[in-house]
C-alpha cells in the first residue's frame, strides 16, 4: 500500500545541506499495523510527513498504491491526502467552536460532501470510538483521551485506507494512552485500515504487528521486529541493543 524508495530529506544547517532522513526504503502492507520508533531528533516526524505527502523528498520516491506522492502539484497532493490518508496528531487540533460531531464531519465538508449523506458512517465511528454520548459537546468539555478519540474518528470519516499517527498518546495520561492504542488496533482489525504509528513509547510500539527502528534519520532493517504484538520487555531489549 505504502512504499518509500531511497528517500532523503535535507535541511540547511550552517550553510550546508544536512540529511534529516537518509536513504529510507520501506513497504507497508495493506491492513498492517506498523510502528516506528526512534529517539527525539531521529527524523521520525519528518519521515512521517514525507510519507503523508505533507512534504516532498529531496531525493527518492514515496508511493501510495503506486502513485508518486511527490509527483504532482500541491493541489493534486492535497486531493490524495483528503481521499486516501487519515492523520492523527499528538495535539488534537479540534476546532474549539465546533461540536464533536461537527469536528468529526469536517473532512466531509472540506471534500464537498454533505455530512447527512454519511450519517450512518459517522454514527458508527462515534460508537466504535466511545464518544457517541458526547456528540453535541464542545472540545473544552472533553478529557484529553476523549479529544484524541474524536480526532481518530475525524481521521477515519472519509474512509481512508491509510492512517498515519504521530505520537498520538504523547499528550495523554498512561491509562488514556493505553485506551487509544487499543482502539487503533481495533480500527485496524475491524475496518482493515493500514496504520503506521510513530512513537518513542515502548508500550505503544509493542502493539504493532511490526516495529521499525530509526536512528540518525536512517532505518535499521537488521533491528526490525516482526510478528507482534510484542512484550514491552522485547522492545526495551532491542532498544538497548541499538543503544537508543
Amino acid at each position: 500500500m505504502l512504499e518509500s524508495r531511497g528517500v532523503f530529506r535535507f535541511r540547511a544547517h550552517d550553510g550546508q545541506q544536512m540529511p534529516v532522513v537518509r536513504d529510507v526504503s520501506l513497504r507497508l502492507r495493506r491492513g498492517e499495523f506498523a510502528t516506528l520508533m526512534g529517539p527525539s531528533g531521529s527524523g521520525k516526524s519528518t519521515l512521517l510527513h514525507l510519507l503523508a505527502g505533507l512534504d516532498r523528498p529531496s531525493a527518492g520516491l514515496v508511493l501510495l498504491d503506486g502513485v508518486d506522492l511527490g509527483g504532482g502539484d500541491e493541489e493534486a497532493r492535497a486531493r490524495i491526502r483528503r481521499e486516501r490518508i487519515g492523520f492523527i496528531f499528538q495535539f488534537f487540533h479540534l476546532l474549539p467552536d465546533l461540536t464533536v460531531e461537527e469536528n468529526v464531519t469536517l473532512p466531509l465538508r472540506i471534500a464537498g460532501e454533505r455530512p447527512r449523506r454519511h450519517q450512518a458512517r459517522t454514527d458508527s465511528l462515534l460508537r466504535l470510538l466511545g464518544v457517541d454520548g458526547h456528540r453535541k459537546k464542545l472540545p473544552a468539555q472533553l478529557s484529553g483521551g476523549e479529544m484524541q478519540r474524536v480526532s481518530i474518528a475525524r481521521a477515519l470519516v472519509t474512509q481512508p485506507p491509510l492512517l498515519l499517527a504521530d505520537e498520538p498518546t504523547g499528550n495523554l495520561s498512561s491509562k488514556a494512552g493505553e485506551d487509544v492504542i487499543a482502539l487503533l488496533r481495533e480500527v485496524c482489525g475491524k475496518l482493515g485500515t493500514t496504520i503506521l504509528l510513530v512513537t518513542h513509547n515502548p508500550r505503544d510500539a509493542a502493539a504493532g504487528d511490526r516495529i521499525l527502528f530509526l536512528r540518525d534519520g536512517a532505518l535499521r532493517p537488521d533491528a526490525e521486529l516482526q510478528g507482534g504484538p510484542f512484550r514491552v520487555a522485547d522492545v526495551l531489549h532491542r532498544l538497548a541493543e541499538l543503544g537508543i
